[in-house]
């Protein structure tokens, strides 16, 4: 059977110089809707409880937390009620913890469809940081509610929640590039990945206070990025003070996590099909 040349179409990556081709990202957007849809549709298919399970969780944890730190413990929260003061911080962790479990395993779980055609790589890492987010607007409702019921209105500081939800949002990405690339060849990452983020929830204020931290060590501690989301956080939802100390620091460690992140990613997506 012959075949004509001028029917063929291929497919190949595109050369260029960055890190980033959102014109290519753009016209696969079909296949990336359909990896967000999948996981969406995955993650609560066959249970009783549905997208209930997303507001059941933390909601668990919350309680959990409240009890053993805020009664038993008495951990200091500058005055908020320990459980709208620990709500405030575990959903956006739920929200990074998960993200970032689930998208250092992308490549390594989509290995099968990687070597038949040619796509953005990028996608499999970033389906799950956006698919999470249904969950994440699930779970607001915990915080709103409680909000609700200690009458606590809503200030001017709102205003900068969008800042720091793109931050919430970039530092699973960074890290989920980070990793997922790592993991193609090192599957220790796999064995690791839950340790870490057990190990994770204590380096950020999520169930005790950022103004416990002794003065001399602020400066090295926010440069944790999940520091600025929880207090970034609290602020815009309960009213604070920002404290741009543990703010500003943590964003430009999760810029610098994101774009090094792609970069890495970028340079390993030549030879992923080669070993994984």
């Amino acid at each position: 059977m012959k075949i004509n040349k001028d029917s063929l179409t291929v497919i190949k990556k595109r050369s260029g110089w960055q890190i980033i081709d959102f014109q290519e990202l753009i016209e696969y957007r079909d296949l990336f809707f359909f990896l967000v849809w999948r996981d969406i549709k995955a993650l609560y298919a066959q249970t009783i409880m549905g997208f209930s399970w997303a507001i059941i969780q933390p909601l668990i944890q919350i309680l959990m937390f409240s009890i053993i730190f805020g009664k038993v413990a008495k951990i200091s929260t500058d005055g908020i009620p320990y459980i709208l003061f620990s709500s405030v911080a575990i959903i956006p962790w739920t929200y990074m913890s998960q993200s970032m479990t689930v998208s250092s395993q992308s490549l390594v779980q989509g290995s099968a469809l990687l070597g038949k055609i040619y796509f953005p790589r990028l996608i499999f890492p970033i389906a799950p940081i956006l698919s999470k987010l249904v969950d994440f607007g699930f779970s607001i409702a915990i915080i709103l509610g409680l909000m609700l019921y200690y009458r606590i209105l809503p200030t001017w500081n709102l205003l900068c929640f969008p800042l720091f939800f793109i931050m919430m949002v970039s530092i699973p990405a960074g890290v989920g590039l980070w990793l997922s690339s790592l993991a193609i060849r090192f599957r220790d990452v796999k064995h690791a990945m839950p340790f870490f983020v057990r190990m994770l929830i204590y380096t950020a204020p999520i169930v005790y206070s950022a103004s416990s931290i002794p003065e001399k060590y602020r400066i090295i501690y926010s440069l944790n990025p999940i520091v600025g989301v929880i207090e970034g956080y609290r602020a815009c939802l309960l009213g604070t003070p920002f404290p741009w100390l543990y703010i500003w620091p943590g964003m430009i460690t999760a810029a610098v996590l994101l774009i090094s992140g792609a970069y890495y990613f970028k340079r390993m997506e030549q030879i992923l099909v080669d070993v994984i």
